[in-house]
């Protein structure tokens, strides 16, 4: 018997510029008569293309969208293919503030540009909330049910039917308390939703002729200070400051500048710390730490380490709302908090 693959259909619709190049996305046919290839005897079957499917029908279905936008990777593909399927119904937000560097802001108005979607921008100020500023351990519930809540009031004066989100499926590795922040207000996350991972997302991005494909995991500049560390402007102006200078220094730019008040500790990539064995380099890094206000600068011989910070945490069994399930604290296999209760710094 020979085995044969359907070619997919390519459905008649307005092709989309991005980044100067014309894409033309396909969807499935409505019928497939086989997943095997006639040659090789091996199944064809995408699950790449499947879970892009899926993304466009879900999207497809709310209608009109507001998407809350960093021009980071996942926030990119969301935008991308809402574009794609909505048109000028997918608008996207981005939150400013000085918790956001000043190089993500720029990502994310160039990257909005470029894919011609309406941007708006949303004047969070979390530096004026008191319980904020105090750095709890839950201070990302408090900053995205603040910054979320300011855009579902503007989605609905844009008529938006939904908030979305760029989480995934493998936003699970950390301690997260900003989910239950979305879960509250009704937001969504089409590609958690779609059971993406962080692997699938920047391979379809690659696919689609996304800059972004292979850029670094970021987080909110307040992520670098230490829990119950007073957040300040000037300790993130110094961390957004030194983080921009160690990436023109030519290291790997997943990189973090933590700060300990008169300290601060680099995490670079394990692969770049052989580079500070040149006394002259390491010297040059020193000075312009201790010129932005540090007294030590200390190095982290470990290397960059997502959610390194959250270490310290000693939470009680009994008072594990976020993290992995105990028996003291059981959580549905398979539940949303379960599956979606981390975060990444």
């Amino acid at each position: 018997m020979i085995f044969t693959c359907l070619q997919m259909v390519v459905m008649k619709r307005k092709d989309v510029i991005f980044n100067e190049v014309i894409i033309s996305t396909p969807r499935m046919g409505a019928k497939r008569r086989s997943n095997w290839s006639a040659t090789t005897g091996e199944s064809c079957h995408n699950p790449i293309s499947d879970k892009h499917e899926n993304l466009r029908l879900l999207l497809t279905g709310m209608q009109r969208v507001l998407i809350a936008f960093s021009g980071g990777v996942d926030s990119t593909l969301l935008l991308k293919v809402a574009r794609d399927v909505l048109g000028e119904n997918a608008l996207a937000a981005t939150a400013i503030s000085e918790t956001t560097s000043r190089h993500e802001r720029r990502d994310a108005t160039r990257l909005a540009k470029r894919m011609g979607v309406t941007h708006l921008l949303v004047d969070s100020q979390e530096l004026e909330m008191p319980e904020f500023i105090n750095n709890p351990v839950d201070k990302c519930y408090i900053c995205k049910k603040h910054r979320f809540s300011a855009m579902k009031a503007l989605a609905d004066q844009h008529g938006c039917l939904y908030v979305l989100d760029g989480s995934n499926l493998d936003d699970q590795r950390d301690f997260r308390p900003g989910i239950r922040a979305l879960e509250e207000l009704g937001v969504r996350s089409p590609l958690f939703e779609t059971k993406m991972t962080k692997s699938d997302i920047r391979r379809l991005s690659q696919q689609l002729g996304l800059p972004t494909w292979n850029k670094p995991s970021l987080a909110c500049l307040a992520s670098r200070i230490p829990y119950n560390h007073r957040i300040t402007g000037k300790k993130l102006q110094q961390v957004d400051a030194g983080e921009d200078f160690l990436r023109e220094l030519d290291f790997s730019p997943q990189l973090r500048v933590r700060h300990y008040g008169d300290t601060v500790r680099l995490e670079i990539a394990p692969d770049d710390i052989q580079k500070l064995a040149a006394a002259d380099l390491r010297k040059r890094i020193v000075d312009y730490f201790k010129g932005l206000g540090f007294a030590f600068v200390t190095l982290d011989l470990e290397g960059y380490t997502m959610g390194s910070l959250n270490r310290v945490l000693n939470r009680p069994k009994e008072k594990n709302q976020y993290g992995p399930p105990t028996t003291e604290n059981p959580v549905k296999a398979g539940s949303r908090r379960a599956d979606r209760s981390r975060i990444r710094t």
